[in-house]
């Protein structure tokens, strides 16, 4: 049996995936020793990136409209960036952080115009390309910091951010959005290569962004 795109992609980028769980920021999450400030810059970003990747989802949807069944998966695959973005106000919230005004730093600012452009000009399975990633990427970093062994887990200031991403609910729908990948993205490899590729470059760069 062939190897199915999305494990094919992730196999192919998963050293960016372990630079990012090396990456202070996140080893900063994951022992609870990363400065408040770092995450409260943090939690402002990815707020901002959220409303991308939602924006994202909607063309993708709209590209989808004569697929009603795909267009339903999608639209149920926004409803977890919204669930995603309350957590945020909640943090924002308790850190006093205004989600309403926020500035991009470069690594987002990149980002989210590398999500517009992809979603703006390419087909449905390119833009899921460019966003599996992301979802893939969370879970993956949620399970492995769950497991680590040693430490006052319960004592960690970041524990919410690690049980979030670690939770069956999250890991359903990154693996939703890899299948939808697979169906959709399956005839057209190298450009799915191309922008799962660059999204996960975007990933590490955003975390790198806070530690700098």
């Amino acid at each position: 049996m062939a190897e199915s795109l999305h494990r094919a992609l992730w196999a192919r980028n998963v050293g960016l995936a372990e630079a990012c769980l090396r990456s202070r920021f996140v080893r900063g999450l994951a022992d609870g020793t990363l400065d408040p400030e770092a995450f409260k810059r943090y939690v402002a970003q990815d707020a901002f990136f959220l409303r991308a990747f939602f924006s994202a989802y909607a063309l993708a949807a709209a590209r989808a409209a004569e697929r009603m069944d795909v267009a339903r998966r999608l639209l149920a695959l926004m409803r977890g960036v919204l669930d995603e973005l309350e957590l945020h106000r909640a943090y924002a919230e308790r850190l006093e952080v205004d989600l309403e005004d926020v500035t991009p730093n470069a690594a987002a600012k990149g980002y989210t115009d590398f999500l517009a452009s992809t979603a703006w000009s390419a087909g449905v399975g390119e833009i899921l390309a460019a966003m599996t990633p992301c979802m893939r990427l969370y879970a993956w970093l949620g399970q492995r910091l769950q497991q680590l062994p040693g430490g006052d887990h319960e004592a960690n200031p970041y524990r919410d951010w690690i049980e979030t991403y670690a939770s069956d609910e999250f890991e359903s729908l990154a693996a939703e959005l890899e299948g939808l990948l697979d169906e959709l993205a399956s005839d057209l490899p190298s450009e799915a290569e191309a922008a799962y590729a660059r999204a996960m470059r975007h990933e590490l760069a955003f975390f790198e962004a806070f530690t700098d």
